[in-house]
């Protein structure tokens, strides 16, 4: 390794060390997202939990909200149950609850404790209705009527709980399971309890990791990419149908997060190597940041 090589490592360093230094001791949560969960790479996994056991050993306090969408369907196949979606959101009935929970809770938040562990992080597997209390779904995004079986829209965090595992070393792992007032499991949008999950714990960063590289204006001209949103440009996009259905679900939370007290929120994409990192410890970034403007 010459001198330059060297060099060049110390000052990667030096230009995160304000950020460690000013972020150190905050809540960050991480939305563990999208089909690069689904890459048969590996080192994509390896790499996203990598980053987030940097996060906690420079002493931040991550906690981790995970998907599952694709795993959930290929488990109903095996069980000869087919997938119905109502305008992108998923048809949960009784027997589809079941598998939701049980694909969820025992393989997909295994799968990311694994491999946080692997990165020698502490993680502790939380199944989502442990912590997450929710109401059944009856209006979508757009306010109109919809009944999609057992889906939820959380209205209570259990915070202790996750700040218990916190206090002791730990990262948080959630799964968007919820229990509903009647005792049952119902399965929750994911992006929406990353939100909740954020604004709850106050936390200083909200990041949604998926397979794009942030909110593109001209989609899916990567060139097109918003560095930064603020709150009030986001009707405008809605309107022009640049924040679409697969984004508004993520938007609208984070907007909801930032008035609710979190910080800053970015949207980052996963397949490319220590996004994480490069988002929260560089000056430019390289996702898209909602901020409050």
């Amino acid at each position: 390794m010459d001198i330059a090589e060297v060099t060049a490592k110390a000052k990667v360093l030096l230009e995160a060390l304000p950020y460690i230094q000013d972020f150190r001791g905050s809540i960050f949560v991480v939305k563990y997202g999208g089909s690069f969960m689904d890459d048969p790479d590996p080192v994509i996994h390896t790499r996203v939990a990598y980053d987030i056991a940097f996060l906690a050993a420079v002493g931040i306090s991550v906690v981790v909200v995970h998907g599952g969408g694709k795993a959930i369907t290929k488990a109903m196949e095996g069980s000869g149950l087919q997938a119905k979606f109502l305008n992108g959101m998923r048809v949960t009935d009784e027997a589809t609850v079941a598998i939701v929970k049980r694909t969820l809770d025992e393989i997909v938040n295994k799968d990311v404790c694994d491999a946080i562990a692997t990165a020698k992080g502490k993680p502790k597997g939380m199944p989502g209705d442990s912590v997450l209390v929710c109401e059944k779904l009856t209006v979508d995004d757009d306010g109109n009527q919809v009944d999609l079986g057992y889906v939820g829209e959380v209205t209570e965090v259990k915070v202790k709980l996750i700040k218990k595992e916190i206090a002791e070393g730990f990262v948080p792992v959630i799964s968007p399971v919820a229990e509903g007032l009647d005792g049952r499991p119902y399965n929750v949008n994911a992006d929406l309890v990353a939100g909740r999950v954020a604004s709850a714990l106050r936390a200083r960063r909200l990041v949604y990791m998926s397979d794009v590289p942030g909110l593109l204006s001209a989609p899916p001209d990567p060139a097109s990419l918003i560095s930064t949103l603020k709150i009030s440009q986001v009707d405008d996009l809605k309107k022009k149908g640049v924040i679409d259905k697969g984004m508004r679900p993520k938007v609208m939370s984070a907007v909801r997060a930032l008035q609710e007290g979190v910080q800053r929120v970015h949207f980052v994409d996963g397949r490319l190597a220590h996004s994480l990192l490069l988002e929260i410890f560089t000056e430019k970034g390289i996702g898209t940041e909602i901020v409050h403007g």
